[in-house]
């Protein structure tokens, strides 16, 4: 468009010398105004409409490179011998490396204190066998779901009912719980009532994450295992934006590679919010550099202390569209 204003600039500057050449034998002949005045609007409206385009395009840059989920590979620090025969459905550090387990499988489910470094079974509680064990929390020296224990003894303590389709996984911020019911749902809940205050649909890429399942609160986040995948979802509480992915599928593959073909998916997220196992970092960022947690899954017979370390290289976003997504699951416990 400049070259075409000095095209136009050239041809009045020529327009104007033949007019002063001439004018000493005739009238000058005015300038076209009009044509000038409308070349200038476009020029104008050209600049505003690329300013805009431009400006278009950084802030579109910037917002998706703002919230460009983080991709994490894992370490694996220690192993810890885990019951095989536990369908790990919900599990929680407590303190001094011991856990809270709740499995599953109607006759089978318990809640059980175990001790982390030799995974023995020091406390069982087993349930009724009418009763699928699903997630597990700790509020105030109470852990439970549906059912509450006393966590010293894990005496029953008390029953609740909750407003969730299912009941899948929990979690706590020392203030609100967190829980899932096997769809996109992440709802907020009184942890006096057990009321549903409030609830978000998590999302990646604009498709929402189906099939969260155990959760784990860590530094402002919620963890949740994706059932049916090797897929860790990070993700923001305050509107179910999906933060991060964290990548396990070595530790599945691993367990077939040595035999243990009877095992089930990946489940069960546990954080030492005591001790702060967490180096490099205060809160997750683009910079954060390693995270310390345990995993397990259902029926395996190794818990895991991993390290996390975010990913250099990009992944497109159907790469984990492929690995972390799934179609919703309306039926069945998981």
């Amino acid at each position: 468009m400049a070259s075409s204003s000095q095209s136009h600039r050239k041809r009045l500057n020529k327009r104007s010398s033949s007019n002063s050449y001439s004018s000493m034998a005739s009238r000058p002949t005015p300038p076209n105004y009009r044509k000038i005045s409308l070349t200038f609007s476009v020029f104008l409206i050209f600049c505003v409409v690329l300013t805009l385009g431009i400006s278009s395009n950084m802030w579109n840059k910037l917002n998706s490179s703002s919230v460009s989920p983080t991709i994490y590979s894992i370490e694996v620090v220690n192993e810890f011998p885990h019951d095989p025969q536990a369908f790990t459905q919900g599990l929680v550090y407590a303190e001094n490396d011991t856990l809270f387990e709740s499995t599953g499988l109607k006759g089978r489910s318990t809640v059980r204190n175990v001790a982390l470094q030799n995974g023995k079974v020091e406390v069982i509680q087993r349930m009724d066998d009418s009763y699928f064990g699903e997630g597990l929390t700790l509020i105030d020296r109470r852990s439970g779901f549906v059912m509450t224990f006393i966590a010293s003894c894990l005496m029953q303590f008390k029953k609740f009912t909750h407003k969730m389709k299912d009941g899948w996984g929990l979690a706590t911020d020392g203030k609100v719980m967190f829980g899932s019911d096997g769809t996109s749902i992440l709802y907020k809940i009184d942890p006096q009532t057990l009321k549903v205050t409030d609830k978000q649909i998590v999302k990646f890429n604009g498709y929402e994450v189906h099939n969260l399942n155990e959760l784990e609160f860590i530094k402002g986040e919620v963890w949740a295992n994706v059932w049916m995948t090797d897929c860790i979802a990070r993700i923001s509480h305050e509107d179910g934006s999906v933060l991060g992915w964290i990548l396990l599928p070595t530790l599945r593959e691993g367990l077939l590679r040595k035999g243990y073909t009877g095992i089930d998916v990946l489940n069960g997220i546990a954080w030492d919010s005591v001790k702060d196992r967490i180096f490099g970092f205060g809160r997750f960022s683009e910079y954060c550099r390693s995270v310390i947690f345990i995993v397990t899954g259902k029926l395996w017979p190794t818990l895991y202390e991993i390290k996390l370390h975010p990913v250099k290289k990009k992944y497109k976003p159907r790469v984990i569209e492929q690995l972390c997504l799934r179609a919703s699951h309306d039926f069945g416990r998981a």
